[in-house]
């Protein structure tokens, strides 16, 4: 996944178009859904890599979706211009992006974060961020050692916004 541009946050992701009359199925990349994706509100529209774009769509329908959503937008009216957004992001305005918990990230934030063991050790920095089936991965460089894909769910104990620290417990062998 890239990271989204200064000022927008990632909500979502259009997975494909659905029906003939331009609905998206979105994946949801926030913890809000019901309020992100509500009848009314404006999405910023964004590119294959995540940068925001000039054009905002408004929610004219929304409903869950076998773990996504489905929306219809009005600036999309057919299933032509709905299959144009395939693998496109969406995003809303920092501002409305609701307030972090303790050790809480935003997924555009990971990238360039630095990874270290609980121990203190360094491990390397955070190149890049991959939604996978199997779970979030961060992609962690380390220089002159080959990078190494750290699971997020069952390695990361802790992370540090504002030092720019991951704390992992990586399983055994993974950064052999």
């Amino acid at each position: 996944m890239s990271d989204s541009p200064p000022g927008h946050v990632i909500v979502g992701r259009v997975r494909n178009a659905h029906g003939l009359k331009g609905e998206l199925v979105v994946e949801s990349l926030t913890d809000q859904p019901e309020t992100v994706f509500a009848v009314g509100h404006r999405l910023v529209a964004g590119t294959l890599t995540g940068a925001a774009t000039p054009r905002g769509i408004t929610v004219r329908r929304a409903r869950p979706f076998k773990g996504g959503w489905i929306l219809g937008v009005d600036e999309i009216t057919d299933r032509t211009a709905a299959d144009l957004w395939r693998d496109r992001y969406l995003l809303i305005p920092e501002s409305e992006a609701q307030s972090l918990e303790e050790g809480e990230v935003f997924l555009h934030e990971l990238p360039g974060m630095r990874v270290a063991l609980v121990s203190g050790e360094a491990v390397g920095t955070v190149a890049a961020v991959y939604e996978l089936p199997q779970g979030l991965m961060l992609d962690v460089g380390r220089g002159d050692r080959p990078s190494v894909i750290v699971p997020y769910d069952r390695a990361v104990t802790q992370v540090d916004r504002e030092a720019r620290v991951i704390r992992i417990d990586p399983p055994a062998g993974l950064l052999d």
